[in-house]
């Protein structure tokens, strides 16, 4: 797997402290960042500059868009990713309680959702 930047690191450990320990996580390398999978799909993506791209129900896409620090998540500048992909900036991860507010907000949809082959 590509090497972290700390920030990265520190994000990465926040997320997994954060995880029910009785479900079933790996990590890899995606979307230029450290993806954290539960149950063989993605949940969220820790950015090398700490920020966090969320996977979540796009039913709940715009409402959650609002949230302070959410944005459009992009593949490349000006590139949306669509409805379900939600970029989070760092300075709006600062406490446990704001980040697991969104790891639960990804882990509503993956619950939700089959794996694909």
């Amino acid at each position: 797997m590509a090497a972290m930047t700390d920030t990265q690191q520190s994000l990465v450990e926040r997320v997994r402290g954060l995880l029910d320990p009785d479900v079933p996580v790996r990590e890899v390398s995606m979307f230029g960042g450290r993806a954290i999978m539960a149950n063989d799909k993605m949940i969220v993506s820790v950015g090398k500059d700490g920020s966090l791209l969320v996977r979540v129900d796009t039913n709940d896409h715009d409402r959650l868009l609002q949230q302070p620090g959410a944005s459009q998540a992009e593949m490349g500048t000006g590139r949306s990713m669509g409805p379900g992909w939600i970029t989070i900036a760092p300075d709006h991860l600062t406490t446990d309680q704001a980040l697991d507010a969104w790891i639960e907000e990804a882990m509503i949809y993956n619950r939700t959702t089959t794996a694909r082959p």
